[in-house]
């Protein structure tokens, strides 16, 4: 049976949520939370401590929508091929393109933090990304496995990139001059596409590597 407090507490986090992704967090006040709500500031204070503490629930929701599919299947990933695990991981990470409403309020609350970034997100950041941050590296090691760690760590950030780019501007790039279509068969070229880029560009860095390991 769903408690009373758990309700407000889920209405609480649905308003918020759509509020962060529409204002940002500066531009959302408390009085806007509870009005749409239809809670008083207790309420907030009580489950969240507060606009801050609620916010870094919104944040931390956002990130593992984004994230969570991808580790879940992080096991399997190590049972295929590297080059099928590498295009696993980006197809996982253009898989939001496809998404619609929450999806994208996670990715407008992000968006918001590339523009005024919070002290709030940069701590919860480094909680919450540090697991797929090891993924991705483990991942690189599959292909680069004399390479240290630092530049393994660049590897990731920039195989990240390549996704993030298109799921980030998802909206924008559908407009002129790009016009680009964001449909599943669209999604998927788009995955080999960046994939196929990727093996080019590891296939390249590993050679580079060797060559310089030689005497």
């Amino acid at each position: 049976m769903t408690r009373p407090s758990d309700i407000t507490r889920e209405q609480i986090l649905s308003v918020a949520e759509r509020l962060f992704a529409d204002r940002g967090y500066e531009q959302t006040s408390v009085r806007a939370i509870v009005t749409k709500a239809r809670v008083n500031q207790a309420a907030i204070n009580y489950h969240f401590g507060g606009k801050e503490g609620l916010y870094r629930e919104i944040l931390r929701m956002a990130i593992r929508a984004l994230t969570t599919r991808q580790l879940a299947h992080a096991e399997e990933m190590k049972g295929m091929s590297r080059e099928q695990a590498l295009k696993e991981f980006i197809g996982h990470q253009l898989r939001p393109l496809a998404g619609r409403d929450e999806i994208s309020r996670h990715l407008r609350i992000i968006n918001w933090e590339a523009v005024r970034p919070t002290p709030v997100y940069r701590k919860l950041l480094t909680e919450e990304t540090a697991p797929f941050l090891a993924l991705a590296v483990d991942l690189l090691r599959r292909f680069l496995p004399k390479a240290d760690q630092r530049t393994l760590i660049i590897g990731a950030v920039w195989l990240v990139g390549q996704c993030v780019i298109f799921v980030r501007y998802r909206e924008r790039l559908t407009h002129p001059p790009s016009s680009l279509t964001i449909e599943e068969p669209a999604i998927e070229r788009l995955t080999s596409l960046i994939t196929g880029w990727a093996l080019a560009g590891l296939a390249h860095a590993g050679a580079e590597k060797s060559h310089l390991a030689s005497p």
